[in-house]
């Protein structure tokens, strides 16, 4: 059995060709799609004569759409679209944008974007603001801004105050026992330096040149009387 099938597409399908077009598709996508919904068969010059007809009406309609992708586009950048969720205090979402959500916001808005036009990079669930990329066509993109709002007044720094009072009792203690700690090494008084055993050092902060000692006094010699 045969991994590839060559195909003639009796009708247009999207993202794989349009009517009157011979393609090379994969065995099961054959079996399994094209072929029980009627949407190509086994080409020969005959059936490709006689779709010719249908081929030139698709290939208009594709022109067509195509230059309404182009002005789209062109208007669709920087454009700006809001949503709004529900989110908690933190301004986290139950839940996050998708694909779909922004689709349908465009559209709500006059624009034809498909799901699968929308090109998110990141998980979105927080309130923000986020580029996101609309590619309608591989060679056509646009950037629009999306601005993802709490359905209800957050104070985000309301915690932040709460959390203040908390920390500096701590932040005090931890200063005061430093400035203690600080004093007490100042106002103690410096150890006297012992002097190395068997020999003589001078007081701290004495002249340190050395004198010559005094001659100690030899004791006078008593005189013998004589008897």
């Amino acid at each position: 059995m045969p991994k590839t099938y060559e195909l003639l597409l009796t009708e247009s399908v999207e993202a794989l060709g349009i009517v009157g077009d011979v393609v090379t598709v994969r065995s099961g996508y054959a079996r399994n799609f094209l072929l029980p919904r009627n949407l190509a068969t086994t080409p020969s010059p005959e059936k490709i004569a006689a779709l010719a007809t249908k081929r030139a009406d698709a290939e208009q309609h594709v022109a067509e759409v195509r230059k309404h992708r182009e002005e789209m586009v062109e208007k669709l950048e920087g454009f700006e679209v809001t949503l709004e969720r529900t989110t908690n205090d933190q301004g986290l979402l139950y839940g996050s944008i998708t694909q779909q959500d922004l689709a349908t916001a465009l559209r709500a808005a006059g624009f034809t974007v498909r799901p699968r036009d929308v090109r998110i990079t990141q998980t979105i669930k927080r309130i923000g603001d986020y580029d996101i990329t609309i590619k309608p066509e591989a060679d056509l993109e646009a950037s629009v801004k999306l601005h993802v709002k709490s359905d209800r007044v957050l104070d985000l720094h309301k915690h932040d105050h709460a959390e203040a009072p908390a920390s500096a009792p701590a932040d005090a203690a931890h200063a005061e026992e430093a400035e203690e700690k600080r004093k007490g090494k100042k106002s103690k008084p410096a150890e006297a330096e012992e002097p190395v055993k068997g020999k003589w050092a001078a007081p701290k902060g004495a002249d340190t040149e050395e004198k010559p000692r005094p001659a100690a006094e030899k004791p006078a010699k008593k005189s013998r009387k004589r008897e």
